[in-house]
Protein backbone atom coordinates (compact mmCIF):
# COMPACT_ATOMS: atom_id res chain seq x y z
CA UNK A 1 0.00 0.00 0.00
CA UNK A 2 1.53 3.03 -1.30
CA UNK A 3 -0.38 5.78 1.32
CA UNK A 4 1.89 8.63 -0.18
CA UNK A 5 0.55 8.30 -3.90
CA UNK A 6 -2.86 7.26 -3.19
CA UNK A 7 -4.03 9.69 -0.38
CA UNK A 8 -7.04 9.13 1.45
CA UNK A 9 -10.19 11.53 2.35
CA UNK A 10 -10.27 10.83 6.00
CA UNK A 11 -7.75 9.56 7.68
CA UNK A 12 -8.71 8.65 11.46
CA UNK A 13 -5.98 7.92 14.54
CA UNK A 14 -7.97 5.61 16.63
CA UNK A 15 -10.13 2.31 15.80
CA UNK A 16 -12.02 2.83 19.28
CA UNK A 17 -15.87 3.26 19.90
CA UNK A 18 -15.01 7.13 18.52
CA UNK A 19 -12.96 6.30 15.61
CA UNK A 20 -14.87 3.21 14.65
CA UNK A 21 -18.30 4.92 14.06
CA UNK A 22 -16.56 7.96 12.70
CA UNK A 23 -15.59 5.51 10.05
CA UNK A 24 -18.16 3.92 9.95
CA UNK A 25 -20.39 7.30 9.10
CA UNK A 26 -17.42 8.68 6.11
CA UNK A 27 -16.91 5.56 4.42
CA UNK A 28 -20.75 4.96 4.12
CA UNK A 29 -20.53 8.85 2.83
CA UNK A 30 -18.45 7.78 -0.05
CA UNK A 31 -15.26 8.79 1.31
CA UNK A 32 -11.98 6.78 1.44
CA UNK A 33 -11.10 6.07 4.86
CA UNK A 34 -8.20 4.19 6.78
CA UNK A 35 -7.94 3.79 10.38
CA UNK A 36 -4.60 3.41 12.01
CA UNK A 37 -5.01 1.81 15.46
CA UNK A 38 -2.67 0.00 17.62
CA UNK A 39 -4.46 -3.18 18.41
CA UNK A 40 -8.33 -4.23 19.52
CA UNK A 41 -7.17 -3.97 23.53
CA UNK A 42 -5.48 -1.19 23.46
CA UNK A 43 -8.40 1.45 24.39
CA UNK A 44 -10.66 1.85 26.95
CA UNK A 45 -13.39 0.00 25.74
CA UNK A 46 -11.28 -2.81 23.94
CA UNK A 47 -9.92 -3.75 27.80
CA UNK A 48 -13.82 -3.13 29.36
CA UNK A 49 -15.14 -6.81 30.64
CA UNK A 50 -18.64 -6.33 30.28
CA UNK A 51 -20.79 -3.85 28.30
CA UNK A 52 -24.30 -3.38 29.35
CA UNK A 53 -25.53 -0.03 29.31
CA UNK A 54 -25.22 0.36 25.61
CA UNK A 55 -28.50 0.80 23.40
CA UNK A 56 -29.90 -2.52 21.91
CA UNK A 57 -27.25 -4.67 22.90
CA UNK A 58 -27.68 -7.39 25.97
CA UNK A 59 -24.53 -8.19 27.94
CA UNK A 60 -21.02 -8.59 26.08
CA UNK A 61 -17.52 -7.45 26.47
CA UNK A 62 -16.19 -4.35 25.36
CA UNK A 63 -13.81 -6.15 22.86
CA UNK A 64 -16.75 -8.24 21.06
CA UNK A 65 -18.94 -4.63 20.98
CA UNK A 66 -15.98 -2.87 19.58
CA UNK A 67 -15.28 -5.87 17.12
CA UNK A 68 -19.13 -5.34 15.42
CA UNK A 69 -18.50 -1.65 15.22
CA UNK A 70 -15.09 -1.89 13.59
CA UNK A 71 -17.17 -4.54 11.16
CA UNK A 72 -19.57 -2.86 10.26
CA UNK A 73 -17.36 0.17 9.24
CA UNK A 74 -15.59 -2.59 7.18
CA UNK A 75 -18.81 -3.90 5.53
CA UNK A 76 -19.47 -0.09 4.13
CA UNK A 77 -15.23 -0.22 2.76
CA UNK A 78 -13.23 1.58 5.91
CA UNK A 79 -9.57 0.06 5.96
CA UNK A 80 -7.83 -0.58 9.10
CA UNK A 81 -4.57 -0.89 9.70
CA UNK A 82 -2.55 -1.91 12.67
CA UNK A 83 0.05 1.14 13.09
CA UNK A 84 1.43 3.03 15.91
CA UNK A 85 1.34 6.99 14.91
CA UNK A 86 4.62 8.62 16.18
CA UNK A 87 4.11 11.64 13.98
CA UNK A 88 1.66 14.13 12.38
CA UNK A 89 1.80 16.89 9.66
CA UNK A 90 -1.08 19.16 10.11
CA UNK A 91 -0.50 22.74 9.33
CA UNK A 92 -0.07 21.77 5.30
CA UNK A 93 -3.60 21.35 3.20
CA UNK A 94 -3.03 17.82 3.05
CA UNK A 95 -2.82 15.84 6.22
CA UNK A 96 -0.28 13.62 6.96
CA UNK A 97 0.06 10.68 9.94
CA UNK A 98 3.58 9.35 10.54
CA UNK A 99 3.63 5.76 11.42
CA UNK A 100 6.18 3.26 11.91
CA UNK A 101 5.28 1.35 8.93
CA UNK A 102 3.76 3.61 7.05
CA UNK A 103 2.84 7.25 5.75
CA UNK A 104 -1.30 8.52 5.93
CA UNK A 105 -2.28 11.10 4.04
CA UNK A 106 -5.40 12.56 3.64
CA UNK A 107 -7.62 15.37 3.29
CA UNK A 108 -9.31 15.63 6.52
CA UNK A 109 -7.84 13.52 10.05
CA UNK A 110 -10.18 12.83 12.75
CA UNK A 111 -7.91 12.01 16.08
CA UNK A 112 -9.71 9.36 18.53
CA UNK A 113 -6.05 8.11 20.16
CA UNK A 114 -8.57 7.71 24.08
CA UNK A 115 -7.22 8.58 27.35
CA UNK A 116 -5.06 5.59 28.46
CA UNK A 117 -1.30 7.51 27.64
CA UNK A 118 1.08 7.98 30.19
CA UNK A 119 2.00 11.02 32.19
CA UNK A 120 4.63 9.38 33.95
CA UNK A 121 7.66 7.80 32.48
CA UNK A 122 9.49 4.63 33.99
CA UNK A 123 12.62 5.31 35.27
CA UNK A 124 15.75 5.39 33.09
CA UNK A 125 13.39 5.11 30.14
CA UNK A 126 13.81 8.60 28.66
CA UNK A 127 17.65 8.07 29.15
CA UNK A 128 17.83 4.62 27.21
CA UNK A 129 15.82 5.78 24.54
CA UNK A 130 17.30 4.87 21.66
CA UNK A 131 20.32 3.41 23.34
CA UNK A 132 17.79 -0.10 24.17
CA UNK A 133 14.64 1.33 25.02
CA UNK A 134 12.18 1.33 22.04
CA UNK A 135 8.45 1.73 22.06
CA UNK A 136 8.54 -0.73 18.36
CA UNK A 137 9.61 -4.28 18.10
CA UNK A 138 8.68 -4.35 14.37
CA UNK A 139 11.50 -1.30 13.85
CA UNK A 140 14.00 -2.48 16.01
CA UNK A 141 13.87 -6.58 16.99
CA UNK A 142 16.03 -7.17 13.90
CA UNK A 143 18.95 -5.34 16.38
CA UNK A 144 18.57 -7.52 19.65
CA UNK A 145 19.37 -10.87 17.05
CA UNK A 146 20.83 -13.26 20.10
CA UNK A 147 20.35 -10.97 23.31
CA UNK A 148 18.06 -10.70 26.10
CA UNK A 149 14.90 -8.70 25.75
CA UNK A 150 11.79 -6.91 28.53
CA UNK A 151 8.56 -6.54 27.01
CA UNK A 152 6.53 -4.46 29.32
CA UNK A 153 2.23 -4.71 29.41
CA UNK A 154 -0.69 -6.28 28.96
CA UNK A 155 -2.34 -5.63 26.13
CA UNK A 156 -2.83 -7.36 22.02
CA UNK A 157 -0.13 -4.83 20.87
CA UNK A 158 2.50 -5.43 24.03
CA UNK A 159 1.71 -9.80 23.11
CA UNK A 160 1.76 -9.03 19.34
CA UNK A 161 5.51 -7.01 19.43
CA UNK A 162 6.55 -9.92 21.82
CA UNK A 163 5.70 -12.42 19.46
CA UNK A 164 7.64 -10.56 16.91
CA UNK A 165 11.14 -10.48 19.10
CA UNK A 166 10.99 -14.10 19.99
CA UNK A 167 11.90 -14.32 16.35
CA UNK A 168 15.02 -12.64 17.27
CA UNK A 169 16.04 -12.47 21.00
CA UNK A 170 17.18 -15.40 22.38
CA UNK A 171 15.30 -14.81 26.03
CA UNK A 172 11.88 -12.43 26.05
CA UNK A 173 10.95 -11.45 29.60
CA UNK A 174 7.16 -10.47 29.50
CA UNK A 175 6.38 -8.37 32.11
CA UNK A 176 2.44 -7.93 32.62
CA UNK A 177 1.13 -5.54 35.63
CA UNK A 178 -2.07 -7.66 35.87
CA UNK A 179 -2.52 -11.15 36.82
CA UNK A 180 -4.34 -11.46 33.22
CA UNK A 181 -3.27 -10.46 29.75
CA UNK A 182 -5.79 -8.24 27.89
CA UNK A 183 -5.60 -9.86 24.33
CA UNK A 184 -7.17 -12.65 22.10
CA UNK A 185 -6.55 -16.49 23.38
CA UNK A 186 -4.66 -17.37 20.56
CA UNK A 187 -1.77 -14.62 21.04
CA UNK A 188 -1.80 -15.35 24.65
CA UNK A 189 -1.50 -19.20 23.84
CA UNK A 190 0.99 -18.81 20.74
CA UNK A 191 3.25 -16.93 23.28
CA UNK A 192 3.14 -19.01 26.30
CA UNK A 193 4.06 -21.76 23.84
CA UNK A 194 7.49 -19.98 23.04
CA UNK A 195 10.24 -21.97 24.43
CA UNK A 196 12.44 -18.16 24.91
CA UNK A 197 9.62 -16.47 26.47
CA UNK A 198 9.51 -16.04 31.04
CA UNK A 199 6.20 -14.48 32.05
CA UNK A 200 6.03 -12.19 34.56
CA UNK A 201 2.14 -11.46 35.40
CA UNK A 202 1.59 -8.84 38.37
CA UNK A 203 4.82 -7.32 38.14
CA UNK A 204 5.64 -3.66 38.07
CA UNK A 205 8.76 -2.26 35.48
CA UNK A 206 10.30 0.21 38.41
CA UNK A 207 13.35 0.89 36.40
CA UNK A 208 15.44 0.40 33.62
CA UNK A 209 19.26 0.76 34.08
CA UNK A 210 22.65 0.76 32.32
CA UNK A 211 26.10 1.97 31.16
CA UNK A 212 26.05 4.14 28.05
CA UNK A 213 23.06 1.78 26.83
CA UNK A 214 20.57 -0.51 28.66
CA UNK A 215 21.75 -3.89 30.55
CA UNK A 216 19.03 -4.36 33.19
CA UNK A 217 15.50 -3.54 34.43
CA UNK A 218 14.51 -3.60 37.82
CA UNK A 219 10.85 -5.55 38.31
CA UNK A 220 8.86 -5.62 41.90
CA UNK A 221 7.14 -8.99 40.89
CA UNK A 222 4.02 -10.72 42.91
CA UNK A 223 5.17 -8.83 45.89
CA UNK A 224 8.30 -10.52 46.26
CA UNK A 225 11.51 -8.68 46.44
CA UNK A 226 12.73 -6.43 43.81
CA UNK A 227 14.11 -9.00 41.01
CA UNK A 228 17.15 -7.61 38.74
CA UNK A 229 17.18 -9.03 34.73
CA UNK A 230 19.97 -8.89 32.63
CA UNK A 231 18.68 -7.50 29.55
CA UNK A 232 19.97 -5.81 26.43
CA UNK A 233 16.64 -4.01 25.33
CA UNK A 234 13.18 -2.65 26.95
CA UNK A 235 10.06 -2.36 25.06
CA UNK A 236 7.62 -0.78 26.85
CA UNK A 237 3.85 -0.80 26.00
CA UNK A 238 2.08 0.37 29.28
CA UNK A 239 -0.72 2.35 29.43
CA UNK A 240 -2.21 5.08 32.12
CA UNK A 241 -5.02 7.83 32.64
CA UNK A 242 -3.78 10.56 30.19
CA UNK A 243 -5.20 11.63 26.72
CA UNK A 244 -2.61 10.37 23.73
CA UNK A 245 -1.50 14.02 22.30
CA UNK A 246 2.63 13.18 22.30
CA UNK A 247 2.25 12.24 18.35
CA UNK A 248 0.82 15.64 17.63
CA UNK A 249 4.01 17.36 19.04
CA UNK A 250 2.75 20.27 20.36
CA UNK A 251 0.64 21.21 16.49
CA UNK A 252 -2.82 21.84 18.64
CA UNK A 253 -2.88 23.21 21.88
CA UNK A 254 -4.44 21.22 25.23
CA UNK A 255 -6.09 22.26 27.76
CA UNK A 256 -4.73 22.47 31.83
CA UNK A 257 -6.20 18.82 32.04
CA UNK A 258 -4.12 17.31 28.61
CA UNK A 259 -7.50 17.25 26.22
CA UNK A 260 -7.92 18.32 23.00
CA UNK A 261 -10.29 21.37 22.58
CA UNK A 262 -12.92 21.33 19.88
CA UNK A 263 -15.59 23.39 19.00
CA UNK A 264 -19.64 21.67 18.50
CA UNK A 265 -18.74 20.07 15.41
CA UNK A 266 -15.75 18.29 17.00
CA UNK A 267 -13.54 20.42 14.23
CA UNK A 268 -10.20 21.47 16.45
CA UNK A 269 -8.09 24.94 15.83
CA UNK A 270 -7.03 23.80 12.44
CA UNK A 271 -9.67 23.00 9.85
CA UNK A 272 -9.91 19.92 8.46
CA UNK A 273 -8.40 18.51 11.81
CA UNK A 274 -11.60 16.83 14.12
CA UNK A 275 -11.01 15.34 17.51
CA UNK A 276 -13.51 13.15 19.62
CA UNK A 277 -13.80 10.48 22.45
CA UNK A 278 -11.55 10.36 25.78
CA UNK A 279 -9.12 12.93 24.11
CA UNK A 280 -11.68 15.86 23.83
CA UNK A 281 -12.39 18.08 27.24
CA UNK A 282 -15.61 18.03 28.70
CA UNK A 283 -16.47 14.43 27.53
CA UNK A 284 -18.70 12.05 29.05
CA UNK A 285 -16.60 8.78 29.62
CA UNK A 286 -19.50 6.46 27.94
CA UNK A 287 -19.06 4.51 24.82
CA UNK A 288 -22.16 5.70 23.62
CA UNK A 289 -20.81 9.56 24.01
CA UNK A 290 -17.75 8.55 21.99
CA UNK A 291 -19.62 6.64 19.20
CA UNK A 292 -22.08 9.79 18.84
CA UNK A 293 -19.40 11.97 18.74
CA UNK A 294 -17.20 10.51 15.83
CA UNK A 295 -20.68 10.45 14.13
CA UNK A 296 -20.85 14.15 14.63
CA UNK A 297 -17.44 14.53 13.25
CA UNK A 298 -17.79 12.30 10.32
CA UNK A 299 -20.72 14.34 9.27
CA UNK A 300 -19.11 17.60 10.19
CA UNK A 301 -15.83 16.44 7.85
CA UNK A 302 -17.82 15.13 4.96
CA UNK A 303 -19.75 18.60 4.68
CA UNK A 304 -16.28 20.40 4.94
CA UNK A 305 -14.96 18.39 2.21
CA UNK A 306 -17.82 18.76 -0.21
CA UNK A 307 -17.96 22.30 0.20
CA UNK A 308 -21.95 22.17 2.02
CA UNK A 309 -23.00 24.71 4.14
CA UNK A 310 -25.18 21.59 6.60
CA UNK A 311 -24.52 18.15 7.36
CA UNK A 312 -26.66 15.61 5.78
CA UNK A 313 -28.48 13.55 7.89
CA UNK A 314 -27.25 9.93 7.70
CA UNK A 315 -30.71 7.97 7.70
CA UNK A 316 -30.61 4.54 6.22
CA UNK A 317 -31.55 4.21 2.42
Amino acid sequence: MNTETTPYDIVIIGGGPAGATAAMYTSRSGLKTVVIDKGLTTGALGITNKIANYPGVTELSGAELLTKMRNQAKYFGAEFVSDRIIGVDLQSEQKSAFGNNGVYIGKAMIIATGSLGRGKQIKGEREYLGRGVSYCATCDGAFFKNQDVLVAGNNDEAVEEALFLTNFASQVHFVSPTNSINAPERLISELLEKGNVHMYSEAKLKEIRGNGKVDRAIISHAGNKDKSLAIDGAFIYLQGGRPITDFLQGQLSVSDTGCLIVDREYQTAIPNVYAVGDVICNHVKQVIIAAGEGAVAAMSAEKALRGRRKAIVDWAK
